[in-house]
């Protein structure tokens, strides 16, 4: 019995579970394309996979995104299909008034060629 504790120990911190692979790949913003939808509704905060902050100045922003009119053409990074619908979006979003909650700041551009995302 003393052995199968001894070992349990010495096999304890090896068995700590990992960090999953959502954490690291749901931060990496710059992934995001396709139809977006901007929840504004705080009650569903926790089912977006971002908070953004819509900034007026684009210096500032962290990504810079084209609004795309058709869903098809929305294919690169920045390049959004901002859907009115929640069940249609590959992405859920929270717009969030305070600068300081949001994990990245957005701004949009009239020019296609001017879409970037800043890490």
């Amino acid at each position: 019995m003393q052995i199968l504790f001894m070992i349990w120990m010495a096999l304890l911190p090896h068995l700590s579970p990992a960090a999953p692979a959502t954490a690291t790949a749901g931060r990496n913003f710059c992934q995001i394309y396709g139809s977006v939808y901007l929840e504004r509704n705080p009650m569903y905060k926790n089912t977006a996979s971002h908070v953004v902050y819509l900034g007026e100045e684009e210096a500032f922003a962290n990504m810079v995104v084209y609004r795309e009119s058709n869903k098809l053409f929305a294919d690169a990074a920045a390049i959004w299909y901002v859907t009115p619908n929640k069940a249609f979006a590959d992405h859920v979003l929270y717009v969030t008034e305070q600068r300081y909650q949001a994990d990245f700041t957005v701004h949009f551009t009239d020019t296609r060629s001017f879409a970037t995302c800043r890490e």
